[in-house]
């Protein structure tokens, strides 16, 4: 995971926002552990825009680069720096228990969410991507409350993860992808949505157990072993499947190839190590927000960079959208 903010260091405070996470050896956050407002606002805009970006940056990667070995290889790759960026600042190597809790966590958001995501990005629409995607603050909510232990979210966060998805649906309109006539241009993808279905699922359950096991103590030494056991698990299936014989050096496209290497480094290290603090450190609720912004973002790019138009029902759904996620902080955080 990425850096732990420093709290002595630190003037101002989020005192009503943020909900820390108890450790291994607590039973309930310890409401007098607070973190700064400044490393919150980075770990999330990162998330947010970081996230939001990688839609393009993987429909770029695997148009000359076979998904599922793309993926096992960006990840693995990123674990490897990773672990050695946490050796060389003095991270301990984590026991074995450890180890498997870091790695079970891999296991759901890295193979089975991103690669999930990564085979279907070339079967379904980002459109259809993004509205899959925002229903992982709902999954997160529900499945939270109903773990053992498990406390029923307040009205207002129901309220807001409604009203978020609402917004997503306003932004994407998904009724368009059903239409069968001739004024249809999209083709729907039943295979497709199912992968982000369960991949969306597969990272809730992924997030939420990470908040409640124990996990290697040095956050960058934490994100290391997630990433590194779910490149090689991927890497395996990519082996398997015969994604290596598929590949052909001389056809890789410079923009796959750069794209190979932003995933690598923005979406892998960058935004994983800061939603990583996130979730020890914030609400369920509030670290998963960042879906309801990563469609907005990724809409953005393809105005700028694919020449799409952005209408008046985009900006309506994205103060919507902004608004959901300001109920979800206020109201999660009072609980």
């Amino acid at each position: 995971m990425n850096q732990q903010p420093d709290a002595e260091r630190s003037s101002e405070r989020i005192s009503t926002e943020i909900t820390p996470q108890s450790s291994p050896q607590q039973t309930t956050p310890n409401p007098h552990h607070n973190y700064s407002r400044s490393t919150f606002i980075i770990a999330f805009t990162a998330v947010c825009l970081i996230w939001g970006s990688t839609y393009l940056g993987v429909r770029f990667a695997i148009e000359t680069l076979p998904p599922v070995l793309m993926a096992g290889a960006r990840f693995t790759i990123a674990g490897l720096v990773m672990l050695a960026w946490a050796r060389l600042s003095g991270a301990a190597y984590p026991t074995w228990a450890e180890v498997r809790s870091a790695s079970i966590v891999g296991l759901m958001l890295v193979t089975l969410c991103n690669g999930m995501f990564t085979v279907a990005m070339g079967r379904v629409p980002s459109a259809i991507g993004a509205l899959v995607a925002t229903s992982l603050p709902i999954w997160m909510v529900l499945l939270d409350w109903l773990r053992p232990d498990g406390k029923r979210p307040a009205n207002g966060v129901f309220a807001g993860v409604v009203m978020g998805f609402g917004g997503i649906v306003m932004l994407v309109q998904p009724w368009k992808y059903f239409l069968d006539d001739a004024q249809s241009s999209q083709h729907f993808d039943f295979i497709g949505f199912l992968l982000m279905f369960f991949g969306t699922i597969a990272w809730a359950v992924g997030s939420i157990y990470a908040r409640h096991t124990k996990l290697p103590s040095a956050p960058r030494m934490n994100t290391a072993v997630q990433l590194l056991s779910g490149g090689l698990i991927m890497l395996v299936l990519a082996l398997c499947i015969g994604d290596l014989g598929r590949i052909q050096l001389e056809n890789i496209s410079l923009k796959s190839f750069v794209a190979f290497l932003y995933l690598i480094a923005f979406g892998s290290i960058a935004a994983f190590s800061a939603y990583a603090w996130l979730l020890q450190n914030v609400s369920t609720a509030l670290a998963s927000s960042y879906t309801y912004i990563n469609p907005i973002v990724a809409l953005l790019l393809g105005a700028t960079l694919g020449g799409e138009s952005i209408t008046a029902n985009m900006l309506i759904a994205m103060v919507i959208i902004l608004f959901a996620v300001g109920i979800i902080a206020k109201y999660r955080s009072a609980q």
